[in-house]
């Protein structure tokens, strides 16, 4: 019987790399996650406002007496703890293209982190401003609340700035999702626009917050603009050494 061979098999294709230069970043979390942690975000908070003044009797009469004080107290709280979290978003940002969350607590994990806390940022955020509608010293109505630059009661330009770094922080939040229509290096230019709303928040707190002569506020504004400073100069380093090993290994390649 004669032997058969059997027909040599072409090469698999291959399938094409990423673009040089163009890091890799991981899927978004799924937009109806998103909502519904920010529904049980605010679900929580709403009835913490209801739960809370059953507890603690004098809170409710703080709240419901003729000059109350929760207001100012919980929206000051609020708008700390939201530029902890912004802090916490553009930490957990540069240790992903700075690739230093590949040491802890891995790319994926980091990129979680870096979309929920920058959620959670901005529903605090939200909540810091409303709050402000029942306090009777600012006496802020809706329309200065939420227009930009509208009040010229108390501190307009930093309170302004405020609400520009709201607007800011939303589109850039939000930007993930429409990552794959405005094509990556759109999206990369948009959201260089984290760094500009994480300065214009730290401007905002210092300048028309009344903490700011605190120690352990001082202490909150150095310690975050002074990391943020140094991750970012360690991801300004980076990058270019990552561009010049590209660069090492085209010239290799090609010659």
């Amino acid at each position: 019987m004669p032997e058969t061979t059997t027909p040599p098999q072409p090469p698999a294709a291959r399938k094409p790399g990423p673009v040089p230069g163009e890091e890799e970043m991981p899927e978004p979390t799924a937009l109806n996650t998103v909502l519904w942690v920010l529904i049980a975000m605010s679900a929580g908070l709403m009835a913490s406002a209801l739960v809370l003044p059953i507890w603690l009797p004098g809170l409710a009469a703080s709240v419901l007496g003729p000059d109350p004080k929760v207001f100012w107290y919980l929206s000051r709280s609020t708008a700390i703890v939201a530029f902890v979290i912004l802090w916490l978003s553009v930490v957990w940002g540069l240790s992903i293209t700075g690739r230093l969350a590949q040491l802890w607590p891995g790319m994926a994990s980091a990129n979680d982190l870096h979309q929920f806390t920058s959620l959670l940022g901005l529903n605090l955020g939200l909540f810091h401003g409303l709050l402000l509608l029942g306090d009777h010293f600012i006496n802020f109505s809706i329309t200065q609340v939420v227009v930009p630059f509208a009040t010229s009661s108390y501190r307009p330009i930093w309170v302004g700035m405020g609400q520009v770094t709201f607007y800011l922080w939303v589109v850039v939040s939000f930007s993930f999702y429409i990552r794959k229509r405005i094509g990556q290096k759109t999206w990369r230019a948009l959201h260089y626009a984290s760094f500009l709303v994480f300065a214009m928040a730290l401007l905002h707190g210092m300048m028309s917050g009344t903490d700011i002569d605190m120690p352990w506020m001082q202490v909150i504004y150095w310690s975050s603009a002074v990391s943020v400073f140094f991750l970012t100069i360690y991801r300004v380093v980076y990058s270019r050494e990552a561009a010049s090993q590209r660069q090492a290994k085209r010239a290799a390649a090609g010659g």
